[in-house]
C-alpha cells in the first residue's frame, strides 16, 4: 500500500512538472512576438537581454494562472502545432499595435519630405532603421506618451486576456487573423494622415502662397526665401498640433487593443 502511495505521489509530481513545464513554453511563444513587434518591448534602446529576462519572467508569471486545469498533449506533433498556434495568435495581437506607432513614424515621414528634412538621415533609436528628422522625433514622442498612459500595462493586460479568447489549446480562425491584419495595414496610412494632416495642409497651402508671389515678384528668389519659410510654419505647427497628437496616441491605443482582442476567434 505505502509503494503504491509512493509511486502515484511521484507520477503526480511528474506530470504537475511536465504540465508547468508545457504551459511556460506554450506562453513564452505567444509573448516572445511582443518583443519584437510591439512599442517599446520591441525598442532597440532596450537591451536584447532585458527583453528576454522580461518575457521569460512574465510567462513564468502567467503560465500557472492561463493554463489552469487544462490537460497539455505531450506528444510532439501536438506541441509542435500548438507552438505555432501560439506564435500565430501573440504576433496577430503584436502587429495590431505596431501598427499605431508605424503610422506615427510615416506621419513624421510625410512631414520630412513636405518640409525639407529627409535630406539629413539619422539613426532611429526606437526601430533602429535609418530615418530623417521628424520621424524620429514623432517616434520618441509616441514613445513618451505610451510610457506616461501607462501602454505597457494595458498590453500586458491585453494579452492577458488573448487567453480568455484563445485558450492554450484552442485553435484562432485565421480568416479573423488575414482579414484584421488587412485592415491594419490599411490603417497605417489613414491614420497618418489623421496625424500629419492639418501639418500637410499648411505646407501645401505655403508653398501655393509663395508660387503666387513668385508670379507676381519674378525677381524675388522663391527657394532662398520658401524653405526657411516652410521651416518656419511646419515647426510652430508641429509644435501647436502636438498635444492633440498625444491625444490621438492615447485613444488610439485603446482602440487597437480592442481591435487586436476582436481579431482573434476560435476556429
Amino acid at each position: 500500500m505505502g509503494s503504491q502511495l509512493q509511486t502515484s505521489a511521484q507520477q503526480l509530481i511528474t506530470d504537475f512538472g511536465e504540465q508547468r513545464v508545457l504551459a511556460f513554453f506554450l506562453v513564452l511563444a505567444r509573448l516572445s512576438p511582443l518583443f519584437l513587434l510591439a512599442p517599446l518591448f520591441s525598442s532597440h534602446m532596450v537591451p536584447a537581454r532585458v527583453r528576454g529576462i522580461v518575457a521569460v519572467a512574465l510567462a513564468i508569471g502567467l503560465s500557472p494562472v492561463v493554463s489552469g486545469h487544462d490537460r497539455l498533449p505531450t506528444d510532439v506533433v501536438s506541441i509542435g502545432a500548438l507552438m505555432g498556434k501560439e506564435l500565430l495568435v501573440g504576433a496577430a495581437f503584436s502587429y495590431a499595435l505596431a501598427a499605431t506607432f508605424a503610422a506615427i513614424a510615416v506621419a513624421g515621414s510625410f512631414l520630412d519630405t513636405s518640409i525639407g528634412f529627409s535630406y539629413g538621415g539619422l539613426v532611429d533609436p526606437v526601430n533602429g532603421n535609418q530615418s530623417a528628422v521628424l520621424s524620429t522625433a514623432y517616434s520618441m514622442i509616441g514613445l513618451m506618451v505610451f510610457i506616461a498612459i501607462g501602454g505597457d500595462a494595458w498590453v500586458i493586460r491585453g494579452l492577458a486576456r488573448t487567453y480568455d479568447v484563445v485558450g492554450l489549446l484552442d485553435y484562432p480562425s485565421l480568416g479573423h487573423i488575414v482579414h484584421g491584419a488587412g485592415a491594419a495595414f490599411v490603417q497605417i496610412f489613414t491614420s497618418a494622415i489623421e496625424v500629419a494632416g492639418p501639418v500637410l495642409l499648411a505646407l501645401t497651402l505655403t508653398d501655393a502662397a509663395f508660387g503666387i508671389v513668385s508670379r507676381v515678384v519674378p525677381t524675388l528668389n522663391v527657394f532662398q526665401v520658401g524653405v526657411p519659410a516652410k521651416v518656419v510654419v511646419g515647426i510652430l505647427l508641429i509644435g501647436a498640433s502636438m498635444p492633440f497628437v498625444a491625444g490621438w496616441i492615447g485613444a488610439q491605443l485603446q482602440a487597437d487593443v480592442g481591435a487586436a482582442l476582436d481579431t482573434l476567434r476560435v476556429g
